[in-house]
C-alpha cells in the first residue's frame, strides 16, 4: 500500500470483505455492500452501487474465478465519492467495454459500469491479481449527476437492463 492510498484510507470510511468466487459470493457483495452504506446514511447511492458492484462482483466470479482462490470487494467513501474495487486472481484477463450491437445475450456488464460511475478502471497486480475500480460522485458533491443517475436506473440503466430487484426496499425504504 503507498503512502497515497494509506492516507485516503485513514480519512475515509471503508469496508472490505473477501468472498468466495461463486454466484452465491456475487449476490453476497451486492447485499453487503448495499447494507454498509445504509450503515453510513448513504442510502442516497444504494441502487447505482448495487448494480456496479453486481457487474464487477460477476465479472469476477465469472471471468476472473481460478479454483479455490475468493475475490475481495472494497467500498470507500470520501467526502466527494464512492469507490468500489473488485479484486480477483485473474491479472491477464483486463475487463473490456463491448459493442452492444455485437454483444449478444451478454457483455454488457461494463457498459452499465460505465453508465453509472462518473469513471472507472483496471489495475494489475499485485501479480496474479488485478482490480477493477468505479466511482461515484456522492450526491452532495455532484447533484447533476446524482440526477442522472436516478434517471438512468429509473429508466432501466440502459437498453434491456432492469433496475435491481427489491430496489424500492433499499435502507429501509418501502
Amino acid at each position: 500500500m503507498n503512502m497515497e492510498t494509506s492516507q485516503l484510507m485513514a480519512a475515509a470510511r471503508h469496508f472490505t470483505l473477501q468472498l468466495s468466487s461463486t454466484r452465491r459470493g456475487a449476490r453476497l457483495a451486492r447485499l453487503l455492500a448495499v447494507e454498509q452504506l445504509c450503515s453510513w446514511d448513504l442510502g442516497a447511492v444504494a441502487e447505482p452501487v448495487a448494480q456496479i458492484v453486481a457487474e464487477l462482483a460477476n465479472n469476477a466470479v465469472t471471468h476472473g474465478h481460478v479454483s479455490g482462490r475468493d475475490f475481495r470487494l472494497r467500498v470507500i467513501v470520501t467526502g466527494a465519492a464512492v469507490r468500489i474495487e473488485v479484486t480477483d486472481t485473474q491479472g491477464d484477463h483486463m475487463p473490456l467495454v463491448e459493442d452492444p450491437e455485437e454483444a449478444g445475450e451478454t457483455g454488457r456488464g461494463m457498459l452499465i459500469v460505465e453508465a453509472l460511475a462518473l469513471r472507472w478502471g483496471a489495475e494489475r497486480g499485485p501479480a496474479p491479481q488485478k482490480t477493477v475500480w468505479a466511482e461515484l460522485a456522492l450526491p452532495e458533491a455532484d447533484p447533476v449527476r446524482a440526477a442522472g443517475v436516478r434517471a438512468a436506473l429509473s429508466r432501466g440503466a440502459g437498453a434491456g437492463v432492469a433496475a435491481p430487484r427489491g430496489a424500492a426496499s433499499r435502507c429501509g425504504a418501502t
